[in-house]
């Protein structure tokens, strides 16, 4: 029975393949969320208006991320959950907040590297990536290379109320400050006693 439970079924290999093979953009698009830490500043991604950041703490609203992917490759669109902007370069190498994402300097080549940090290189200005300073300041593309610490990233859950009501409230309620959640507070802590 446990063997039945690792290998995927033939349907689902075969939707894959189906998948794959679709090219109505619809389709195939997924929405990842979560946050984005950074290597260098040691804090979060955040989209506050045109501005970028890396000085976001674990939580923070505008830290949560919706990652769009437009194909099972690893090209992807970043935008912030609160501010609704999308993550994009301009010609000079600033990241920038923009209302719209379709255009190609909004799009990024996702790259898991050695060391299992993610980098994200524009699509349109290829070798340029998003990067942050200690401070988490954006940094200008064009100074960017691939080894560099800023230019690292590591993908992690959101820890702020989930999404929807329904979802699987995990065992985050500790950082959510809203008097709401207050009853599923005292039910998580005194769990935690056991």
């Amino acid at each position: 029975n446990l063997m039945c439970l690792n290998h995927p079924s033939p349907n689902f290999n075969q939707y894959v393949r189906t998948q794959g093979a679709v090219t109505d953009q619809l389709s195939r698009r997924q929405i990842r969320v979560y946050q984005l830490y950074s290597r260098t500043s040691g804090k979060h991604v955040q989209i506050q208006g045109k501005r970028v950041t890396a000085t976001a703490e674990d939580g923070n609203m505008y830290a949560r991320l919706f990652v769009e992917t437009d194909t099972f490759g690893s090209r992807v669109r970043i935008r912030g959950a609160e501010s609704g902007r999308y993550i994009c370069m301009n010609r000079k190498g600033k990241l920038v907040g923009k209302p719209n994402g379709r255009s190609r300097d909004c799009i990024f080549t996702e790259i898991v590297l050695e060391n299992n940090y993610t980098a994200f290189q524009n699509a349109k200005y290829e070798g340029w990536y998003v990067a942050f300073t200690r401070k988490g300041r954006p940094i200008k593309a064009s100074r960017t290379r691939e080894n560099q610490r800023e230019v690292h990233f590591i993908k992690r859950l959101h820890t702020g109320p989930p999404p929807f009501p329904n979802t699987d409230q995990s065992k985050h309620f500790e950082f959510i400050r809203f008097p709401s959640t207050r009853r599923a507070k005292r039910n998580r802590k005194s769990q935690r006693h056991w």
